[in-house]
């Protein structure tokens, strides 16, 4: 290691990220003779990894491999053994961030999609109905990675008129508190300066259901056409999943973006905070609730309930609040005993209270 380390802007692994935070992280690995270098791609145990010294495909066997939070993934900072045959991964640095979905399968195990994102970008196509509550689930689990949630509009040149574009994005402006919402058309080339010039800020994960338009998107900022894309169906809009992994991509404007296949399910994971922040205006009416434990069911001075029936809170939005909190709370709570308990005892109470409220009535009516 010199004593004297290059700047890391002239770093020759600068255009993909690395900077003075990473290096200082990286120096112990260093000393040891490791190489650091940022993986692009995973696929079945081995990676490829960006170094200063070129691509390198590496074994990731040497890294916790039972943990599914725990993997290598597409965006992470590796420490490449170079005189290994094969060349593997000892470790990864810590992540600033991570993009963690819950998976489909029984066991409801954490997924991690992308690491060490500045900037969660959801792509939403114009071309079928807006699924609101779908953007919110998105939001939740971008805020709660700690990137910076972006909804970026696509296909915008297929809404006929510019009142409906903008009743659109007002919906999602709505929908998002707090969220850039862009409108973009890959084929007009609309709106894709902004967008790019957003991206060119550091690292960004394109997230969205097929058919959304991400690989298109990925096109337009690359400048050619690196990502396969397939025609929607004109039934509903839907599109087959182009991307099959996740890639990481130099863009020539600056920044980098990894392009991940579409999403069929987008399950919370231990995202409280997250719900909490896409339902920002929600949390605020609860802090005016008369009871600090207020479920905003049927309580009396309820702020959320009161909001609702003044028409300054749509009932969509505190509907689409109750379910993921009811989600992510089921998740959380198969692996926190404690919780279970929680959740056991609010069950129990319930259900007293709707025994007693019904013997009361039935006194009543004798």
């Amino acid at each position: 290691m010199s004593s004297s380390p290059v700047a890391s802007s002239s770093h020759p692994l600068a255009a993909y990220g690395w900077d003075e935070g990473w290096e200082a992280e990286f120096a112990p690995y260093a000393e040891r003779g490791l190489l650091p270098g940022r993986v692009v791609r995973v696929d079945r145990g081995q990676c490829d990894v960006v170094t200063a010294a070129g691509p390198v495909r590496a074994d990731t066997a040497f890294v916790t491999p039972h943990d599914p939070l725990r993997v290598v993934c597409t965006g992470d900072w590796a420490a490449v053994d170079p005189a290994g045959d094969p060349r593997f991964v000892r470790t990864y640095l810590p992540r600033r961030t991570a993009f963690v979905r819950s998976t489909s399968s029984s066991r409801s195990e954490g997924q991690i999609l992308a690491a060490n994102v500045d900037h969660a970008v959801i792509a939403v196509s114009l071309a079928v109905e807006l699924d609101l509550g779908r953007i919110e689930r998105f939001l939740a689990l971008a805020w709660e990675s700690g990137a910076q949630p972006v909804v970026v509009l696509t296909k915008a040149d297929l809404v006929p008129d510019a009142t409906g574009l903008s009743y659109l994005v007002q919906d999602v402006e709505t929908t998002a508190p707090g969220v850039q919402v862009l409108t973009v058309s890959s084929l007009t080339g609309d709106g894709m300066d902004v967008f790019g010039a957003v991206v060119a800020g550091g690292t960004s994960v394109l997230l969205g259901v097929s058919g959304a338009g991400k690989s298109t998107l990925a096109n337009a900022l690359l400048g050619e056409d690196v990502m396969d894309v397939q025609a929607t169906r004109d039934i509903d809009g839907k599109g087959r999943h182009t991307t099959t992994t996740r890639n990481l991509l130099v863009l020539p404007g600056g920044g980098v973006l990894i392009d991940t296949p579409g999403l069929r399910g987008v399950g919370l994971w231990d995202a409280e905070t997250g719900v909490g922040q896409v339902f920002a205006e929600i949390e605020e009416f609860a802090r005016q609730c008369r009871f600090h434990d207020c479920a905003h069911e049927a309580e009396p001075g309820c702020a959320v309930l009161a909001a609702v029936e003044d028409g300054s809170l749509p009932e969509r939005r505190l509907d689409s609040y109750r379910k993921l909190l009811r989600e992510n709370r089921r998740i959380v709570a198969k692996t926190d005993a404690r919780l279970r308990s929680e959740i056991l005892k609010d069950w129990k109470r319930k259900g007293a209270e709707g025994r007693a409220a019904m013997q009361a009535k039935r006194g009543r009516l004798r």
